[in-house]
């Protein structure tokens, strides 16, 4: 009796494969690691599964070692894998090692890394007078008292706080290392306010649920109570000894959101892309281990193990940073809904503006849906206005009716917020005289205009280049910026404020967390100021000064010829008008727009998002597209348009025995990018049983491509169709 095992391997190939065991070797349990002959190399590869056969292929080679006498994987999160790799229809050893930390694929065991804490010790005079030139030490300080005095590293460089500004602050005899805490130990601190009745609804049927698999989405207006609902349930999980997963869309929120946490619980722990693959594989095995108690984190978080999971929440659970875009297209929030039933635990998705797949799923009864519709406290309902700019001047991008509103409330001693959602100074860059319009040269796109630093970029594939003296076309002098980004709004807003301070918020002023704290921090001081910038405002954030919020342009995303597009502005406008009001002070939204008859735009400032999101559902439904049908888009991209199409048309064509709309083949929206053309197929069925039969057909078929040169791939569930 011989023993064979499965091996996936870290490729993207649609078979594993099989490796006779040594007769003096145990065998692995799947997600363990082992070592095997592949083609003229080694690689490390993960069990599948094993099997005892009588006959053996003699061409069968080896296994070399097994590594691991427990799995890395664990069994709930190897199933979860498994399952989601059928689900989206991807190679499986891909799949199961984009869930290995980095330090772990090599083969090599894994040291306990060290953390480091400090402690905050006394201030003297002469320390004190010198912090008065350091803000952010002082900002430092700050945050260590908040932490009860001692924070681990981690902790503090995710807040924004770097290495630099802790070395000062321990050359001044202020910080000290300090030992770390008894890793059970966690102590709750409690803000004292009162919870409304919604809330306490809300926490009652939350706590009911702990226990057993059950979804609940908690679907609040901004500024509801949301997190405060997430941190009394988070309170009786950690009571049960067990702990908490907390998904959130962005690394630019981890720190606000650790800080809430850390303050409740002592301390969280983070993971996402932005620490080292060091820190992020300590983070992993602090999970497995049980010595973290909650996690806060990204995407890839879904795949962290656990040993004693008791909850799982998704934050702002309609982001589409949720969607893996490249390689393994997997959705973490769906994915959690699928780790919460193997582990046999709830799953709370909290969002003011629900995904319209996760309400129509709450509809049918399959989630709990639990609404909040007042704020705690004194806050009052926010106002919205449209304002119809038709035959109106802008001054780079400003009607006059909103810079009025904006100096009235300026004047009131408060905050204003202006949203674009684009970067760069101005999305075209052309000739007024001839008609020329600066374009990428690896793109089927315009050039941005930037003006700090100044030139034009591709927001597409990064090219960027100089400013041009003359149009290259006629020769004249007469290039200028068409439209208005966030630079231009910025400059606009500060000619027209010039005494108030104007801070931008988008990818090209804060490309770290600790930029984006001390952005935070000003906005914090509650002085008069405006905010101008993209999403990245949208999501989460907490600013108790804004008392207007001015949409700049709503109309963009209810003429995209993506489907899913009005439904992605909606959620934006109803996230960034929720940073209004959220104190006392009532807040207003001034929408600008050229379209103020739009049905869509209509039934969400009349109705709110419930009134747009069953206008637009009973639209999905006419037309038959999600989440009254399953889809899934074959995507490929090549250098030649012509064969990219003709390998889509080879994917589809032995699909006419299923019940499969398809749509396409044709050229994608951004038909070139970075040189190479992208081209696309739509395949919608009745459900989702039918769309996967159709699909397992396809890759049985189609396994490996038969054009040289084209890259093809499944995305299912497709978050937009670009």
């Amino acid at each position: 009796m011989s023993v064979i095992v499965r091996v996936a391997v870290p490729r993207p190939l649609w078979t594993s494969f099989d490796y006779l065991l040594p007769p003096d070797v145990s065998p692995p349990q799947p997600g363990a690691r082992v070592r095997v002959p592949f083609g003229a190399t080694e690689l490390v590869g993960l069990a599948v599964e094993t099997a005892c056969v009588d006959a053996v292929d003699t061409e069968l080679k080896s296994v070399l070692d097994v590594i691991d006498r427990q799995p890395v994987l664990q069994a709930d999160i190897f199933e979860l894998i498994r399952w989601a790799a059928a689900y989206y229809r991807h190679p499986l050893g891909d799949a199961l090692f984009s869930a290995v930390p980095v330090a772990l694929r090599d083969g090599r065991a894994l040291k306990p890394l060290r953390e480091r804490f400090w402690q905050l010790g006394e201030i003297d005079d002469a320390a004190a007078d010198s912090l008065k030139r350091a803000p952010r030490q002082l900002a430092a300080i700050e945050r260590l008292r908040a932490a009860g005095g001692r924070a681990s590293h981690d902790e503090l460089v995710a807040a924004g706080i770097d290495a630099r500004v802790l070395s000062g602050l321990v050359r001044k005899g202020i910080l000290s290392p300090a030992s770390a805490p008894i890793a059970h130990m966690v102590e709750i601190t409690r803000l004292a306010f009162e919870l409304t009745e919604e809330q306490h609804a809300a926490i009652d049927l939350a706590r009911a649920m702990l226990g057993r698999f059950e979804c609940m989405l908690l679907d609040g207006i901004t500024g509801s109570g949301k997190t405060e609902i997430y941190l009394r349930v988070i309170e009786s999980v950690l009571a049960k000894g067990e702990q908490a997963l907390v998904l959130i869309p962005e690394i630019a929120l981890t720190p606000q959101t650790l800080e809430r946490f850390a303050h409740r619980f002592g301390r969280a722990a983070v993971y996402h892309s932005g620490l080292t693959e060091r820190e992020r594989a300590q983070t992993w095995m602090q999970c497995r281990d049980g010595q973290a108690r909650v996690l806060i984190g990204t995407r890839s978080a879904i795949f962290v193990p656990f040993a004693a999971l008791g909850l799982i929440v998704v934050d702002e659970e309609h982001d589409g940073s949720f969607k893996q875009q490249d390689g393994f297209r997997y959705s973490a929030r769906d994915l959690a809904t699928k780790r919460a039933q193997l582990r046999g635990i709830p799953l709370i998705m909290g969002t003011a503006t629900p995904a319209l797949e996760t309400l129509h799923n709450a509809q049918r009864g399959r989630f709990r849906h639990v609404r909040l519709t007042a704020r705690p406290g004194a806050a009052r309902p926010t106002v919205i206005k449209l304002v119809d700019i038709r035959g109106l001047k802008l001054d780079d991008g400003l009607s006059h009716p909103l810079r009025d509103a904006i100096a009235a409330h300026l004047a009131q001693g408060n905050q204003a917020l202006l949203f674009i959602n684009r970067r760069g100074y101005s999305p075209s860059y052309l000739c007024t005289r001839c008609g020329w319009c600066a374009g990428c040269p690896r793109c089927e796109s315009r050039l941005t205009l930037h003006q700090s630093p100044a030139g034009l970029r591709c927001h597409h594939c990064g090219f960027a280049s100089s400013l041009l003296p003359r149009c290259p076309d006629c020769g004249q002098p007469a290039l200028r910026g068409i439209g208005v980004g966030t630079q231009r709004s910025e400059q606009g807003v500060a000619r027209a404020f010039p005494n108030v301070p104007v801070l931008r918020i988008d990818r090209d002023t804060t490309r770290s967390a600790r930029t984006m704290a001390s952005h935070l921090e000003m906005i914090g001081r509650g002085e008069p100021a405006v905010l101008v910038g993209t999403q990245m405002l949208a999501k989460g954030h907490h600013f108790p000064r804004v008392t207007l919020v001015g949409v700049l342009n709503a109309d963009a995303g209810f003429t995209s010829p993506d489907f899913r597009a009005p439904e992605h502005t909606a959620q934006l406008i109803v996230q960034v008008a929720g940073r209004a009001g959220r104190a006392e002070r009532p807040g207003e939204v001034w929408i600008q727009t050229f379209n103020p008859g739009n049905p869509l735009l209509q039934a969400l400032v009349e109705r709110g998002y419930e009134g747009f999101a069953t206008t637009e559902l009973a639209q999905r439904a006419a037309a038959g597209l999600p989440p009254f049908r399953a889809m899934a888009l074959l995507k490929a991209d090549g250098v030649d348009v012509e064969r990219t199409l003709a390998c889509l048309r080879s994917l589809v064509d032995g699909l006419s025995s299923f019940a499969v709309e398809v749509l396409g083949p044709a050229q994608a929206p951004l038909a070139r990018r970075a040189r190479r053309y992208r081209c696309q197929t739509a395949l919608l069925a009745r459900d989702r049983a039918t769309l996967g039969a159709a699909l397992d057909q396809l890759v049985a078929s189609h396994g490996q491509s038969r054009y040289p040169g084209v890259r093809w791939s499944i995305d299912v569930d497709p978050y937009d169709m670009f």
